[in-house]
């Protein structure tokens, strides 16, 4: 499975709360309408029509004519990741397009976390028993942290060969389980006063 990975284009009109959410939900849920995606999101259609386009115009969804008719436009997603690496020829404006969707995917994720959390009380036993956030931090080298950053990469993509991700309902029993990896330098303490 080969992710979508953007152009500062691409990622610039993907960088936008309400054509990420849509994105996810198609990736997540299967192919929908705008008025389906209007309702679920809380907007008009005629918003959800526009963000729609605009995906479909930098290439992460696209029509899905053999659902539809002359009355509804049926969309889905292109493709089921997208990956944005860092890139050293990236330029500023790069830069900025890849620090303003990274800013946003952390701030979806950590709403979806919170979330997760929220109604952690509500979850059955053996759900709750695989509901988990760890953290550590470790003093590394910039080689050693992608050395790091590699090996979590490698697990990820060895789950989805077993585990693809797929649109639509899930079966009896199953539930979509989010695998979130974040690795990032942090900002250095001062050390004790002596």
């Amino acid at each position: 499975m080969e992710p979508v990975v953007p152009d500062v284009t691409q990622l610039r009109a993907l960088s936008h709360p309400v054509r990420m959410r849509i994105l996810g939900l198609l990736r997540t849920l299967g192919p929908a309408t705008a008025s389906q995606v209007a309702r679920r999101l809380g907007l008009n259609s005629g918003a959800t029509s526009y963000h729609l386009r605009q995906l479909a115009e930098h290439g992460f969804v696209e029509e899905a004519p053999e659902l539809g008719n002359r009355r509804e436009r049926w969309w889905r997603a292109s493709t089921l990741m997208t990956s944005v690496p860092e890139r050293a020829d990236a330029g500023d404006e790069g830069r900025d397009a890849t620090d303003a969707f990274h800013q946003l995917a952390v701030t979806h994720s950590a709403a979806r976390m919170q979330a997760a959390a929220a109604r952690r009380g509500g979850e059955s036993d053996p759900w709750r028993a695989v509901t988990s956030v760890s953290d550590l931090q470790v003093a590394v080298t910039a080689e050693q942290a992608a050395a790091i950053q590699s090996r979590f990469e490698d697990l990820v993509w060895q789950v989805l060969d077993e585990f693809p991700p797929t649109p639509g309902p899930v079966g009896e029993g199953q539930r979509r389980f989010a695998v979130v990896v974040s690795s990032f330098p942090t900002e250095d303490e001062e050390p004790w006063d002596e």
